[in-house]
């Protein structure tokens, strides 16, 4: 999810297109929320691991 999020992010400033540009940063965001909570060991949607 934070690749995916990466690469729209780029995308998005690249080719100048807004939607792509955010889209790209809610996903890096909520990416890095679920990275830390399977890191510290909390269950994320009773999975221990969200990949």
């Amino acid at each position: 999810m934070i690749v995916l999020g990466l690469i729209l992010l780029i995308v998005g400033i690249l080719i100048g297109i807004p939607i792509l540009t955010t889209i790209g940063i809610i996903l890096l965001v909520v990416g890095a929320i679920l990275a830390v909570l399977g890191a510290v060991g909390r269950p994320v949607g009773g999975r221990a691991h969200y990949f």
